[in-house]
């Protein structure tokens, strides 16, 4: 699975109109630029998306729809695959289960199921928490983010993690590269097909360098050519041109994130002309001193 799961990924944001609904042709033309900019993979409805704030019958099953429609057009007519991996995380488990169900039945490629969040279960009820959704049969990864969820997956639950069916590999974004290493370094060997992909844009290539797979970017809304790029490069072992496009695009990577996410990136894209639009609450636009970061970095990475 690892060879599907290696590469550069889009943590998808959610465009929205002026009035607040989702901008479902934004986001179908949103699909269509990162297919044509060369991304490998696409993650919906993730913590970018805002997913917390969709209706999850009217908005979320729409995206999804479109999602697939698009990708299966583009995979028809280009003979590629391209994996989609669809949110599917909550910190009910019944609830996570029945979201990788409506991934299964949709022809995701699989689901990123995040550590349960707010109630802070111990690694016990993490373990348990994957094991009942690995059952739903559709290849999962994990999604450890502890500045989000308040808890940290130990490499040891991890290894027991990756030890259940249809553990296809873990988005790391706890920041903490010695951890990263470790998971590379304990899982990887026993489970060569795990992948190890880095949820912070700008560890992506020390990561790739210490043996990690790639990245679910943020940044790559804005510029799937250039995170896609750099990530190939870094894959094959051209570690001159991964660095010279690491450099390039380090002040968008910090500026990404300057306001909050998705604030920050979505005011780029408006920038940019991409389908954005504002964030629902209780995310804001970003303020006027991270509009000025976010100008800069943009004219500093020539983007």
């Amino acid at each position: 699975m690892a060879n599907m799961f290696r590469g550069a990924f889009t943590a998808m944001i959610t465009p929205m109109n002026e009035d607040g609904s989702v901008d479902f042709e934004g986001f179908r033309k949103n699909v269509k630029f990162q297919l044509e900019g060369g991304i490998t993979g696409l993650f919906p409805l993730g913590t970018t998306a805002e997913t917390p704030t969709l209706d999850e019958n009217t908005e979320e099953e729409k995206i999804i729809e479109i999602v697939m429609s698009e990708v299966k057009e583009w995979e028809k007519s280009h003979n590629v695959k391209i994996p989609v991996v669809v949110g599917a995380g909550s910190n009910n488990t019944k609830d996570a289960v029945a979201y990788a169900e409506r991934a299964k039945k949709a022809g995701a490629t699989a689901v990123l199921i995040v550590t349960p969040y707010y109630n802070k279960p111990s690694q016990e009820g993490i373990f348990r928490h994957f094991e009942a959704v690995s059952k739903v049969g559709i290849p999962i990864i994990v999604y450890n983010i502890q500045g989000r969820t308040g808890v940290n997956i130990a490499t040891e639950t991890l290894e027991r993690i990756a030890d259940l069916p249809n553990i296809a590999g873990v988005k790391e974004a706890s920041g903490n590269i010695s951890q990263m290493m470790d998971v590379i370094a304990r899982i990887k060997n026993r489970h060569p097909d795990f992948a190890v992909l880095s949820g912070d844009d700008g560890l992506t290539l020390p990561l790739i360098a210490c043996g990690g797979d790639g990245v679910v970017s943020v940044v790559s809304n804005l510029t799937p050519n250039l995170v896609s790029e750099m990530v190939n490069a870094a894959l094959s072992g051209d570690f001159e041109k991964a660095r010279s496009l690491h450099y390039r695009l380090l002040p968008f990577f910090k500026a990404a994130f300057v306001d909050g996410n998705p604030s920050s990136i979505k005011y780029a894209m408006n920038l940019k002309g991409l389908p954005a639009g504002k964030p629902r609450l209780p995310l804001v636009e970003v303020c006027d001193s991270a509009k000025k970061v976010i100008e800069k970095a943009l004219k500093d990475c020539s983007l």
